[in-house]
């Protein structure tokens, strides 16, 4: 790592105003930042601290939803009653993250800012061609091994899958996130690669998240987050699913369905198409698999991911059927 200067912000404005500059990094709980600067993808020249900014790590919880300060603690959202109870996909995304030690540090912002762990990104010594790192330079996961990789939202500039847990079950009960002068549904808040890659999230120069807002809903109270992964913790979801069920009054015709899926994007992806083909139907097994293998339509494949094209559809089933008593 290079040298820095760092310094702490004693306000949100004084964020802002570091933020505005190039060559500026910000500080929460910098679990993400530390692996960047580590393999050379990050190199700011000054490090602002936010950690210390009053105000920004509240949880409140009331029957219109959750708002939740940008610096609060992965672990002390998922361990909150409130968001376990009206939010369990919510508390159960964070909970499946990364590890005990980092979920205490890692803030709520910081885990929707974090960057992708597609290995040809993160080791710039021995490959210099990604167009995330260095627009322009070509990508060297296309034709690489491509285990990890994205199969939805791709383009012939980049193929890596965004990692998070937890904008996925945010996608899922349409999350807002506060910038301050602006709030941006989550959904639009990431951004399709297209020909610029590098450009992840519709922050601008000045702005920081500052809070996340989820409308309460019956489906994101009666909801679940299914993770399946290589190995049973602190590791990145091959496929997962964040699964909403709201039903009528006979208990079986669903009335509301949230879906949203991640490790096998370049964003978190909303299934709109597994929704619609099962609102106002009756839950049973075919139904729900047949609806879950649209949630993948349109994947480009990149041969060693070719396999998320049968397990996404899977996970998804496995999470509607859990949800409904029907697994």
């Amino acid at each position: 790592m290079k040298n820095f200067s760092y310094s702490r912000a004693q306000s949100i404005d004084d964020a802002r105003e570091a933020a505005r500059k190039a060559g500026v990094a910000l500080l929460a709980g910098g679990t993400s930042l530390l692996d960047l600067a580590k393999s050379a993808v990050e190199a700011p020249d000054d490090v602002i601290d936010i950690s210390r900014i009053p105000g920004l790590d509240a949880i409140t919880v009331n029957d219109t939803g959750a708002e939740i300060g940008a610096l609060a603690k992965m672990a002390a959202v998922a361990d909150h009653p409130d968001i376990k109870a009206r939010f369990p996909a919510i508390a159960q995304s964070l909970a499946l993250s990364a590890s005990a030690q980092l979920r205490n540090m890692a803030s709520l912002g910081g885990n929707l800012m974090q960057r992708t762990r597609c290995t040809y990104f993160r080791d710039p010594a021995n490959f210099a061609a990604c167009n995330k790192r260095t627009p322009g330079s070509g990508c060297s996961a296309i034709g690489g091994v491509t285990r990890n990789h994205a199969i939805l939202g791709t383009s012939e500039e980049c193929i890596a899958s965004y990692p998070g847990d937890l904008a996925v079950a945010l996608t899922a009960f349409d999350a807002v996130v506060e910038l301050g002068s602006r709030k941006v549904a989550i959904d639009d808040f990431f951004l399709p690669y297209g020909a610029a890659p590098h450009l992840e999230t519709v922050l601008q120069p000045g702005e920081i998240i500052t809070a996340i807002t989820i409308p309460a809903s019956k489906a994101a109270t009666h909801s679940i987050y299914l993770k399946v992964r290589d190995r049973q913790s602190y590791e990145f979801a091959a496929a997962s699913a964040a699964v909403g069920l709201d039903f009528e009054e006979d208990g079986h015709t669903v009335r509301d369905i949230r879906v949203a899926i991640g490790g096998v994007a370049s964003k978190p992806w909303r299934a709109r198409a597994v929704e619609q083909a099962l609102i106002g139907k009756t839950l049973d097994a075919r139904a729900v698999e047949r609806a879950s293998r649209l949630a993948v339509e349109g994947a480009v494949t990149q041969g060693d991911n070719h396999y998320k094209v049968h397990l996404a559809p899977r996970t998804i089933a496995r999470a509607i059927l859990t949800l409904g008593g029907i697994a």
